[in-house]
């Protein structure tokens, strides 16, 4: 095992920065929580004084006044890469060439290596140049593959990839998590020492991420999204996939829409869209559901404005929830499926639904909905627990000090 590393309470920012390295396996930037993550991180970071630079796939979105560098395309695939794929293997072989590259170019103090297959290139990389390496882990390996049924338990496939995740788990000196429920898995299931785990967890800006008010300025929003008059709003944004709970809450939008006729959900995300909009019209809600698409991130809280409940159906119980922050922000009363995470962030301020089950999603969203006095109290108790205790300035002071530890010397002048 890696030796541990203790972590530092976020006191005193430092008077400096550090040249970081961030690699991140994903197709960077795009619309998504893990995404954000990675954006926000990099985005305090060079605010507290520290030059990021990213590594990333060939495809994604150019980011304003942080520099990413990209690796080469591959000739079979030049689409986005969401989720576990075979294809991911190449995708990974190209990252450590032009992260290899970058390491001469940036010449970081410290490498910051988001998900798995970003860690396993840092480790190399973190040996080869004697530098050290931080692991921003944002869920299980080997549980997001089941998630996405692209491995299945107690196969081949599932022992091999367990057991590589155990190697880069308890290889890795420091481990930022998002969520206790992530750190309890590290230690539990995988042997890692709680001195290697930082917990920083996801953040959002209050101050970006604000309900509007004004009745005149919500009904041209809403009129915009297609929302029809009259109707109150049912709000998801993030992926659309099974693991998220899409068809869960298509099933409980329809037990909702037979018994009520004031309500309308808005789905908003990607990919599948034709997917699930054709599973909604198999289950009578072609006039009840709008899916909006792919939503940029600066759009974001204007389309969540419109919204008076909002839901999150994810069927995954070990990754990390930052969409619940953004409901949060906006002061939006939120249902969700009774997991530790979803209790992390909404702690006795969320509305809980039996896991997995969409009768008690509906129970959930329908006695929000005819209590509007209770409505109003949990989304202004939401908002306020976020600015309390899921700032960005205070993620950004303990990831800076962690890298203060690990270095034990001067950052750049």
């Amino acid at each position: 095992m890696a030796e541990p590393v203790a972590p530092r309470e976020p006191d005193q920012p430092s008077q400096a920065g550090y040249r970081v390295l961030m690699i991140a396996p994903t197709s960077f930037f795009a619309d998504y929580g893990c995404h954000v993550r990675i954006l926000e991180e990099a985005r305090i970071l060079q605010q507290m004084g520290s030059e990021v630079t990213i590594v990333t796939y060939r495809t994604g979105n150019d980011v304003p006044d942080i520099p990413i560098l990209r690796t080469a395309a591959i000739p079979w695939r030049r689409d986005w890469e969401v989720g576990s794929s075979w294809h991911k293997i190449a995708y990974d072989i190209l990252l450590f060439a032009r992260s290899l590259a970058a390491m001469v170019q940036v010449k970081p103090d410290i490498i910051h290596a988001h998900l798995h297959e970003g860690a396993l290139v840092g480790q190399v990389l973190a040996k080869l140049w004697g530098v050290p390496l931080v692991f921003d882990f944002q869920g299980s390996l080997v549980n997001e593959m089941q998630d996405h049924r692209f491995i299945r338990r107690g196969t081949i496939g599932y022992h091999l990839f367990r057991s590589l995740e155990g190697f880069i788990n308890r290889h890795t000196s420091s481990i930022v998590t998002s969520s206790d429920n992530a750190a309890d898995i590290l230690v539990n299931e995988y042997g890692c020492s709680p001195r290697q785990i930082i917990h920083v967890p996801d953040c959002v800006n209050t101050d970006f991420f604000m309900s509007v008010q004004d009745e005149a300025q919500l009904s041209a929003l809403r009129r915009l999204w297609g929302v029809p008059a009259g109707r109150k709003v049912v709000m998801y944004l993030g992926l659309l996939a099974d693991y998220q709970g899409i068809p869960v809450l298509l099933e409980a939008a329809q037990q909702i829409a037979n018994q009520r006729d004031d309500v309308h959900f808005v789905i908003a995300g990607y990919p599948n869209v034709e997917l699930y909009r054709e599973r909604a019209a198999q289950l009578g809600l072609r006039n009840r559901v709008t899916f909006t698409g792919r939503v940029p991130y600066q759009d974001a809280p204007k389309l969540l404005a419109i919204g008076d409940v909002a839901v999150l159906p994810k069927l995954s119980k070990t990754e990390g929830a930052g969409k619940l922050l953004n409901y949060m922000s906006m002061a939006l009363p939120t249902v969700a499926f009774d997991t530790p995470v979803s209790h992390e962030y909404l702690d006795e301020h969320g509305v809980y639904a039996e896991f997995g089950s969409a009768a008690s999603l509906a129970q959930g969203i329908s006695g929000l909905l005819d209590d509007p006095e209770r409505c109003a109290q949990l989304g202004s108790r939401l908002r306020q627990r976020a600015k309390d205790h899921f700032a960005w300035q205070r993620a950004g002071l303990l990831i800076t000090n962690t890298y203060a530890v690990l270095l034990r010397r001067p950052a750049i002048s």
